[in-house]
């Protein structure tokens, strides 16, 4: 990450762990960039990104939630933090949770990912977003 940004890493990782943070690291700074492409190389081509908004289900393949990357960091990019809660790793399957805390708003992202033959990639992000905590 060639960004100055606020990520903090809970525990330490194995080796492996730490290899699974390679495609966790380029969608934070596609984050930090709002830039999607970023996002294409952290991601399968077939991923989803899923959460209840408002009660209703939505599902956005990944071509529809590059959409929403502008090239505009946020203007509190520098205040923003990322937090690496854990890492699960069994043979060529992880998952992992990570917080991003974007001023009023919290998410806590939920990542499946897959270790293929370019290396680990998001195959699937769950998340859920809330007003942040006082």
């Amino acid at each position: 990450m060639s960004l100055s940004m606020n990520v903090i890493f809970r525990p330490q990782f194995t080796e492996e762990q730490a290899a699974v943070m390679d495609p966790i690291k380029q969608y934070i700074e596609g984050h930090a960039r709002d830039d999607a492409s970023f996002m294409r190389q952290a991601f399968l081509p077939t991923a989803h990104i899923e959460s209840m908004r408002d009660g209703v289900f939505t599902s956005w393949p990944l071509d529809v939630y590059c959409q929403r990357f502008k090239g505009t960091p946020a203007a509190d990019e520098s205040e923003r933090q990322r937090i690496v809660d854990w890492i699960d790793v069994h043979g060529t399957s992880a998952a992992a949770r990570l917080r991003l805390i974007h001023g009023a708003t919290t998410f806590t992202d939920y990542f499946v990912l897959l270790k293929t033959e370019n290396g680990w990639k998001i195959a699937n992000k769950a998340f859920h977003g809330e007003p942040t905590a006082a």
